[in-house]
């Protein structure tokens, strides 16, 4: 990461001795007069019961209900954030935040404010991030629909642990903790209900030190629907997943199909198969000349988009990358590359030459497309491993 994370982290740190504010209470709001009160008395309460120096932000995303109003009488911090969105909101109220530590909680009442200590504690102790657990602090009745609860939440939290190895157990859930040092290095981007999500992600990926407490998860007291969407929320954190792990949207499906392409291939190139009454001749080997293409544009594709996140502050700097593009250079591709394009000319020119042999007339297809599927599929490989080399070339050179 760069310096600069790093000089305003020590910034934030400055503010919050000055302030003499240890952790500030961080809520999201938008239209919540019902439950708004409730929050923010809980929050306080919190802050009496375990001597806690802290303040409430009421990062208010556009209310014309008297939110704001409400907030102010009750000593809350408000702070408008004009720009529309879930991230947009906490980030513009953490931005504000004096404290050292911030925690984070719906203003809906769902979430009890009274377990704040729990998340200081692990705070004090030195985690970067302390999320809150619902499944064990225990989830009232109707507080969750069964679909998140028992296949949504699960699925997805299943999924953050697979694709990157997170510790979490509850990827979802809102009221979760962090040093303000901590969130400078993070440099969230995502500015919707995927910024939830990406902090985990991130805090992850930069190996921060993340704990867990159990929280408790109540209906929410507001008499309209929620703002979350199953469906909509679901598929936009399934696609972040998938678009901050090339490996798994690019790479593994692209060896899958290369590995697969080049058995076939290798399996079908001296003769035709007969597997029972079905014969494999040609036809099969060209679908697995074209699963060999695919492959190879799948994993090109995932090397780009990983560096393009290194060089974007979206990915951390991945060491292995490093090492790798120490031996696979310009260079390298290019001679590998010409190599692939010189040996597809040569099969095609025999093939040619078969074909004069034939006297350029009619040709046994399946002896001819033995040579001529593998001869263009070099070609094509050739040309692709020239201009993706080019490609990694550019986008190294912006790294650099």
């Amino acid at each position: 990461m760069n310096s600069l994370p790093l000089d305003e982290a020590v910034q934030s740190s400055d503010v919050a001795v000055i302030s003499g504010i240890e952790l500030s209470v961080v809520m999201p709001c938008l239209n919540e007069a019902e439950t708004l009160a409730t929050c923010i008395r809980k929050a306080q309460a919190a802050f009496q019961r375990a001597d806690i120096a802290g303040e409430v932000i009421v990062a208010d995303n556009g209310s014309n209900d008297g939110s704001q109003a409400i907030a102010t009488d009750l000593g809350a911090r408000v702070v408008a954030v004009s720009a529309k969105g879930y991230g947009n909101a906490l980030m513009g109220g953490i931005a504000a935040a004096k404290g050292r530590y911030v925690v984070m909680g719906d203003s809906d009442d769902s979430y009890d404010f009274g377990d704040i200590p729990r998340f200081l504690e692990e705070l004090r102790k030195g985690s970067d991030l302390v999320m809150g657990n619902r499944f064990r602090g225990g989830i009232q009745p109707t507080a969750m629909p069964l679909s998140h609860r028992y296949f949504g939440n699960p699925g997805l939290t299943a999924l953050g642990k697979l694709f990157f190895g997170s510790p979490c157990g509850d990827f979802y859930c809102g009221m979760r903790g962090f040093s303000k040092a901590a969130y400078q290095r993070l440099d969230l981007r995502t500015t919707g209900m995927e910024f939830a999500p990406e902090m985990v992600v991130k805090s992850t990926l930069l190996k921060l030190r993340i704990a867990e407490v159990p929280t408790t998860l109540s209906p929410d007291g507001r008499s309209r629907p929620p703002h979350l969407r199953t469906w909509r929320d679901g598929w936009r954190t399934l696609r972040f997943f998938l678009l901050y792990s090339p490996r798994w949207l690019f790479l593994y499906p692209g060896a899958a199909l290369m590995l697969l392409g080049v058995l076939a291939g290798a399996w079908l190139l001296p003769e035709p198969r007969r597997v029972g009454t079905v014969v494999f001749d040609v036809h099969t080997l060209l679908y697995a000349a074209i699963a060999v293409l695919l492959g190879f544009q799948a994993i090109a594709f995932a090397v780009f988009t990983k560096l393009f996140a290194i060089s974007e502050g979206l990915h951390p700097p991945d060491a292995l990358l490093d090492r790798l593009f120490q031996y696979i250079t310009l260079e390298v591709g290019l001679v590998a590359g010409a190599l692939l394009v010189v040996g597809g000319l040569l099969i095609s020119v025999y093939a040619v030459h078969f074909w004069g042999t034939q006297n350029y007339g009619p040709l046994d297809m399946s002896h001819t497309f033995r040579l001529v599927i593998p001869g263009a599929l070099f070609l094509i490989l050739g040309v692709q491993g020239i201009f993706s080399s080019f490609f990694l070339s550019v986008l190294g050179m912006r790294r650099k």
